[in-house]
């Protein structure tokens, strides 16, 4: 294997030139083709409104989706552009010559404020149709509005800044009176705050703007013709309402901070972008004498709100004596100059250029530019047309600003929708690393990429950069789809084969060792990644082969373990004597087949903790397939480790109640070879019943007698009902087993008598003990002296058994007295017995007229009948019918055949020629045989009362209706 990742390796040197061949004539080096689907549209796309004004238009402002326009010397026209077909006309009712000097329009489009060339204010609510002089105003030219974007409503103001020509800076509020359309002053209060100087003294006031910052700070910016100020303090809380008068009187009497540059425009101007509706700026340009001031807004510095500043200059084909720019507009990545007769774009990122529209000179010179906030819509006028301008996709390039810039986090953020895009970001950004030689970053770049791998790959192993590499396959692999087999099976094997070189190189080197531990765990983690688990379990037998060239045996068994190989794994600590490993990885898997596989080398050497583990197991291992190992380990081990099979088979035994005749029959030799106590001890709780006993009972005798327990066999003949065996036997050990041994067969007499004589014989001539011979007589009521007699010598005295026989004379005699006294009781019952049959004889009933038959309820005489003791009066043919289905079967087939013979008795005979003499004989044979068949019949039929004999209790349990009867009952009743 490392072979061949070696040959992939030299083969990537092929590729690669191959792919720079492709590249030169036309090759792409992504994935993706660089064209446009679609016609690109500009990002500020321009368009002229349809819009004759009557006038010239001489002022506009937009705010909220609110247009206002004034139009000559007299005329206030408001749009809603929601609704642009409904204009709406307002006269400012002036008879003198005043002009419309600067409109100012808050940003809820509700309030409007009308600066007039006479040094007067109007001011115009967007309900109402009359303009409101504001009398405390007059006097001042009014040049910048500051609005209060968080206490202003469509009925007030809130405390606004409003900044003259002259460099003062005044507070004011303005508000429409819920009792009637104004109160008499709609400016409630108009108050000096503030003046604002140059170094040549008061400079008008040409901008102002209110933000409110973090934890109620207020930040007030300010500008001149040169210069910027910033007012920045806190308003106390509850007292917004009072106005920003405590901030301004904090710089009293020093200068606020402000940024000035020496050129002049003889104005200034100052723009912001707001990201969404309602929340505060985060950039501002400040078009001044020398460019623009360009800079972020942060709220969270203490005293200065302006960030990240820098100055572009204006483009060269801009001469701020000739054509100075007359407006400025911010937008999220550009601002836009308005010159009198085109619009420049400049990007700021960068101070590019990147768009100009130049205005046809039919038009006029362009006047004024301003944009709607609230739906970022900018607008421009000249005297007599307006144009909107709609920005469409601004950011759509500005990954390459970034990309250019280096700033590559920013790049992907502006293209995370355009892969084609992000794949340049990413390969430019890996190239960048590489050339720096953060070679990781670079590698976790270019797995991101389209780029060849090839070429990837090679350029790392160029560099020697094998932990690089290392992380390029990583991220590329984890990139992959599950359907990339091919490639996936590469990378894991290459990867699988870089992690084992580079420990391998870690390892020899102790003062790596951190970096060592490490690299393990890293690659620990990758063989157990569960993304990687499918290709590895599929591949394992190469990565074993990786593990085994490297001899890592520690991975070896740590891969096999995530595998679940866990045969391995115990085989593995096997050869290496580990046995105690082994028998955990076992106990901690449970797995049957291993158990069965690998017990019989570990009972060899850790017998006690094998059988702990079996038993832990408890049934889930079959015994028998654990008693190969035990027969094995039994032949070739002491008793004392015979001691430990037979623990674990009595646990199977006693404990598991196992039925198997392998395991007693095991558990039998076992015991027959090292317990002998404990064999018959398990043979009588066998018990003695066949049926019931689960060793083979002819094993289990060849066995006992083999090893010459002849106790054990003679249980084992007793179980087998094999009892003179089983005495035979049994007088070779002992007499009283013996004779245990002939009182078993209770049933068979003879054969108990044999079993005593052969007891008796064996006392007598073996053993020649008279006494006992004789006790044997007591044991066994069977065995008579005479019995006894035979087996003794001829020339034995008789004073050893005189009493015996003298007892036995004695037992005669009683026996015949009590046979005399039994004979006398039966002369007398026989005697008694005729006495009642000749009273029987002359016992009669007698029977009314009026008596009916029991059964049918008929008469009782016209039918023959049967009266019985009780006085119970049954007809012959109804007593037949109700004794007859309770009979047994025998009886009833016999009553039958006595039915038919005395049918075949009372026919007439055929012949009418025979002689008198036989005629006679036949007859009178004839009538006895027929009064016998009656007698027959009436001991069959009148045995007893069919309603208070035995036949009435038999049938208490019997149902009414007959069961094969019970349905058609049941549908003669429906």
């Amino acid at each position: 294997m490392a072979s061949i990742l070696d040959e992939y390796e030299d083969s990537l040197h092929r590729s690669v030139s191959v792919q720079q061949s492709r590249a030169s004539v036309g090759i792409p080096h992504s994935g993706y083709v660089n064209a446009r689907l679609e016609k690109e549209t500009p990002i500020f796309n321009k368009q002229r409104i349809d819009f004759a004004p009557p006038e010239k238009i001489n002022s506009l402002v937009v705010s909220s989706n609110q247009l206002c326009m004034s139009l000559g010397k007299d005329t206030l026209l408001r749009i809603d552009l929601g609704k642009p077909d409904e204009p709406n006309q307002v006269e400012l009712g002036r008879k003198d010559e005043a002009k419309v000097y600067k409109m100012f329009l808050d940003h809820t489009g509700s309030h409007l404020l009308i600066a007039l060339n006479t040094s007067e204010c109007l001011y115009l609510n967007r309900s109402v149709q009359k303009v409101r002089a504001l009398s405390r105003w007059k006097g001042h030219l009014i040049e910048s509005v500051g609005w209060n974007k968080f206490l202003g409503s469509e009925t007030n103001t809130g405390p606004i800044l409003v900044g003259t020509s002259q460099g003062q800076i005044y507070e004011a509020e303005i508000s429409v009176s819920e009792g009637s359309l104004f109160s008499t002053n709609p400016d409630q209060y108009f108050r000096q705050v503030y003046t604002l100087e140059e170094e040549s003294g008061p400079a008008p006031v040409c901008c102002l703007e209110i933000e409110r910052g973090l934890e109620g700070k207020f930040f007030i910016i300010a500008t001149t013709r040169k210069r910027l100020f910033q007012f920045v303090g806190k308003v106390p809380e509850g007292t917004e309402q009072q106005g920003f008068s405590s901030i301004f009187a904090v710089h009293a009497d020093h200068l606020p901070s402000f940024r000035e540059f020496p050129a002049n425009l003889g104005f200034s101007e100052i723009a912001f972008y707001t990201p969404k509706l309602r929340s505060n700026p985060r950039s501002f340009a400040w078009m001044m004498g020398n460019g623009v001031l360009y800079g972020t807004l942060d709220y969270s510095r203490p005293d200065s709100i302006l960030s990240d500043e820098r100055v572009w200059v204006y483009p060269p084909d801009i001469d701020i004596t000739v054509n100075k720019p007359i407006s400025i507009v911010l937008t999220q990545f550009h601002f836009l100059l308005l010159l009198p007769d085109r619009v420049k774009a400049v990007c700021t990122l960068n101070g590019q250029v990147v768009f100009q529209d130049p205005f046809l000179e039919k038009f006029g010179l362009l006047t004024r530019m301003i944009k709607d906030p609230t739906v970022q819509q900018i607008w421009i006028h000249t005297e007599k047309v307006v144009f909107r301008y709609h920005v469409q996709r601004e950011s759509r390039d500005v990954w390459k600003m970034y990309m250019n810039m280096n700033k590559f986090d920013l790049a992907k953020e502006y293209c995370k929708d355009r892969p084609e895009c992000l794949d340049i970001v990413l390969a430019k950004e890996a190239e960048h690393c590489f050339q720096n030689k953060r070679y990781l970053d670079s590698a976790k770049c270019y797995a991101l990429t389209q780029n060849y791998f090839e070429e990837i790959a090679l350029k790392f192993i160029e560099a020697k950069q094998e932990e690089a590499l290392m992380e390029f396959l990583i991220k590329k692999l984890s990139n992959l789809k599950p359907s990339e087999k091919t490639q996936i099976t590469l990378l894991t094997t290459w990867l699988t084969e870089l992690y084992l070189n580079w420990l391998g190189i870690l390892q020899g080197d102790p003062s790596q060792r951190n970096l060592y531990l490490d690299t393990r765990e890293k690659f620990r983690t990758f063989l157990g990644s569960p993304k990687n688990k499918d290709c590895l379990f599929n591949n394992r037998a190469s990565i074993y082969e990786l593990l085994a060239s490297h001899g890592d045996t520690e991975h070896m068994v740590y891969f096999a373990v995530i595998m679940q190989d866990y045969e391995r794994v115990v085989a593995h600590h096997c050869q290496h004597d580990e046995y105690d490993e082994a028998l955990n990885v076992l106990s901690r898997h449970r797995d049957e087949k291993l158990f069965y596989k690998f017990s019989p080398v570990l009972i060899q050497h850790i017998p006690k903790k094998v059988v702990d583990a079996w038993i832990s197991m408890g049934s889930r291992l079959d015994a028998r397939n654990l008693i190969p190992a035990l027969v094995n380990y039994s032949q070739s081990a002491s008793t004392q480790q015979i001691n430990e099979a037979i623990r674990y088979m009595e646990f199977c035994v006693y404990q598991l109640e196992e039925t198997q005749q392998a395991i007693h029959n095991y558990l039998l030799s076992l015991y027959a070879l090292c317990r002998p106590d404990s064999l018959l001890s398990y043979l009588e709780q066998a018990g003695t019943n066949p049926n019931r006993i689960h060793y083979d009972l002819k094993y289990a005798l060849r066995l006992c007698a083999e090893h010459g327990h002849h106790r054990a066999c003679v249980h084992i003949y007793k179980v087998m009902e094999l009892y003179e065996e089983a005495v035979d036997l049994a007088l070779q050990v002992d007499v009283d087993l013996a004779k245990s041994c002939a009182d078993l067969p209770e049933d068979d007499e003879e054969l108990r008598k044999k079993l005593w004589l052969k007891i008796a014989r064996h006392v007598v001539q073996e053993e020649k003990d008279v006494k006992k011979a004789m006790a044997c007589l007591s044991s066994c009521a069977l065995l008579k002296i005479e019995d006894v007699l035979p087996f003794f010598p001829d020339f034995v005295t008789i004073d050893h058994f005189k009493e015996a026989i003298c007892n036995s004379l004695e037992d005669y005699n009683k026996h015949i007295e009590e046979l005399k006294r039994e004979m006398e009781e039966a002369t007398q019952s026989a005697k008694r017995i005729r006495e009642d049959i000749q009273e029987m004889r002359n016992k009669y009933g007698s029977v009314e007229p009026q008596e009916k038959c029991a059964a049918c309820d008929f008469p009782l005489l016209n039918r023959p009948f049967y009266l019985f003791l009780c006085g119970h009066m049954f007809h012959y043919d109804c007593l037949l019918q109700a004794v007859f289905p309770n009979l047994p079967a025998y009886k009833q087939a016999k009553l039958e055949d006595l039915q038919k013979k005395l049918a075949a008795t009372s026919q007439p005979s055929k012949s009418h020629h025979r002689p008198k003499d036989a005629d006679t004989i036949s007859l009178g044979k004839g009538q006895l045989s027929r009064e016998q068949i009656k007698a027959d019949i009436d001991d069959i039929v009148a045995a007893e009362c069919v309603y208070c004999g035995e036949l009435m209790i038999r049938s208490i349990d019997k149902p009414f209706i007959d069961p094969q009867k019970y349905e058609e009952e049941m549908q003669s009743w429906l």
